[in-house]
């Protein structure tokens, strides 16, 4: 068994895993924050990415062993109960920018880290190239990609970003 320490959505946690324990794993199963979705285990869709110190990861192809010492944010820390939703979240919501869902938490993680990198005025290429590693199955696309620069935008404004 290894002992873990990290902070998972602002709040500190220690744990014993076994070493081969993925972090998609670890947030699904031990602290049950299943907002993070297995797709493919392979890194293919995208469904399963965090920030791990601010920056999107797959968690499904990184240890939780790798996590331990830093910070890990997934989709349930981006608004806290009861407080407004984060501006990329209220976007893909004003906008359509989801079907069935299962994406959408992979892709809001994306996108937020997608504006930390390339700044708040995106265009759709360049939303379309940095959504490459992250599959939908259910949309054409348009409507993730418009709620996306919709929800950068709104970044811009916002105290949540």
């Amino acid at each position: 068994m290894a002992k873990i320490s990290l902070i998972v959505n602002g709040n500190p946690t220690t744990a014993n895993i076994d070493p081969r324990t993925l972090l998609v794993q670890f947030l699904r199963e031990n602290l049950r924050l299943t907002g993070t979705h297995v797709g493919c285990d392979t890194s293919q869709c995208g469904a399963c990415v965090v920030h791990l110190d601010g920056r999107a990861v797959k968690s499904c192809t990184t240890l939780a062993v790798m996590a331990d010492g830093h910070e890990v944010r997934t989709i349930e820390g981006l608004a806290v109960d009861g407080a407004p939703l984060h501006p990329m979240q209220e976007a893909f919501r004003e906008h359509h920018g989801l079907q069935c869902g299962f994406c959408t938490p992979g892709m809001i993680m994306t996108a937020i880290d997608m504006v930390h990198r390339k700044g708040h005025d995106l265009d759709d290429r360049t939303i379309r190239d940095e959504l490459e590693g992250n599959l939908c199955r259910c949309t054409g696309y348009q409507n993730i990609v418009e709620s996306i620069a919709a929800g950068a935008m709104a970044m811009a404004k916002s105290d949540l970003s």
